[in-house]
């Protein structure tokens, strides 16, 4: 079985970060969010992985390589535009071949990851298995209805009156019947080729397509609210790893703070992670905060956000939450006159005035 991994997205929902990032590559925890897909294929017993890229393609591969760190065998697919998720299934098909695989979208997080998926896969033998969490919105998302006796009956993507909560989570088992499929069907009013039509197609001609509903949590991490729970979620199972310099600092709970960063006068309440060469003086770091590495940090008070790399914050008049800090920010208060707030901010960010 190979990997199929999708990462050609533009990521608007999380601009101005990805405007100058590949949305898969904004940290959760600490680590990129498609390192955890790339992990939960090889945790699986998959090695050979392809994965569609983008515009956002150097980024990728810069940061993925050749797949050997993850013990991973990787192929990149230029995608010339996102074209939607059966385009992707279309053009990899030269490099799948006859394997059945596993499709895995870049931006989504699964507690449980795919093995188990990939074990009752081969075990059960059908042409297609969707997975299906109940959602509260389910317009948002592509939606399964089921028939009487659990059977996958109908597939609709984004519907505006949805007749079931049963959104489809962001991994898909194929086997190669997929294929005639995504060349049969037509693309959608978004003009992308929708993989529920393509799944709606393998129904239609007879195919098996089973579903399983997931149990543990899924984050489908385009939008800054899912990507803080993401990061809320994950860092409520690390465990405390102490490597830098703490001078008058109180640590309570589980935090991980990296090689080479120096924190001095500070309080942190985990869960938390802060990174390598970062140095915090007079701060207090909340619980569910990520902080990168070479974080500079002065007096202020930070919880419920990700900092990437880079960035510095100083002397903030109020506590900061529920915030994404990109890399290489700066966020101080001056004391210049006359007093006023002072700005430089890119296209589609956001900022709360207290």
């Amino acid at each position: 079985m190979k990997g199929l991994i999708l990462s050609g997205g533009a990521g608007t929902r999380l601009r101005p970060i990805t405007h100058t990032s590949a949305k898969q590559l904004v940290p959760v925890a600490n680590k990129p969010v498609l390192f955890y897909g790339l992990e939960a294929l090889r945790a699986a017993g998959i090695v050979d992985v392809g994965i569609v890229v983008g515009e956002t393609h150097a980024e990728i591969e810069a940061a993925v390589g050749d797949g050997a760190r993850f013990g991973l065998r990787v192929t990149y697919i230029p995608q010339e535009a996102p074209l939607g998720l059966a385009h992707a299934v279309l053009i990899s098909e030269p490099y799948l071949g006859d394997s059945p695989f596993v499709m895995y979208l870049g931006d989504n997080l699964l507690k449980e990851g795919v093995t188990r998926f990939v074990e009752r896969f081969a075990e059960s033998g059908p042409d297609a298995l969707i997975l299906l969490q109940q959602v509260t919105d389910p317009s948002s998302y592509g939606i399964a209805e089921l028939d009487p006796d659990g059977r996958v009956a109908r597939l609709v993507e984004k519907p505006k009156e949805p007749r079931s909560d049963l959104a489809l989570v962001g991994v898909y088992l194929f086997t190669p019947a997929v294929f005639e499929s995504v060349k049969t069907i037509s693309p959608s009013s978004r003009n992308e080729l929708e993989i529920t039509d393509a799944i709606q197609h393998m129904i239609d001609r007879g195919l098996r397509v089973e579903s399983h509903r997931v149990t543990g949590w899924w984050k489908d991490t385009g939008k800054l609210e899912d990507m803080l729970e993401a990061n809320r979620l994950i860092l409520g199972t690390i465990e405390s790893d102490v490597r830098g310099e703490l001078h008058q600092t109180t640590i309570e709970g589980a935090v991980s703070i990296g090689a080479d960063s120096v924190l001095e006068r500070c309080t942190v309440r985990g869960p938390a992670v802060i990174g390598e060469r970062c140095v915090l003086r007079d701060t207090f770091i909340g619980p569910y905060t990520a902080i990168s590495d070479g974080v500079t940090i002065e007096e202020a008070e930070i919880e419920h956000s990700i900092v990437l790399a880079n960035s510095r914050i100083s002397r903030l008049g109020a506590r900061m939450t529920d915030s994404l800090i990109g890399r290489d920010c700066v966020i101080a208060r001056s004391d210049g006159r006359p007093v006023a707030y002072r700005f430089m901010v890119g296209d589609s960010s956001q900022i709360g005035i207290l």
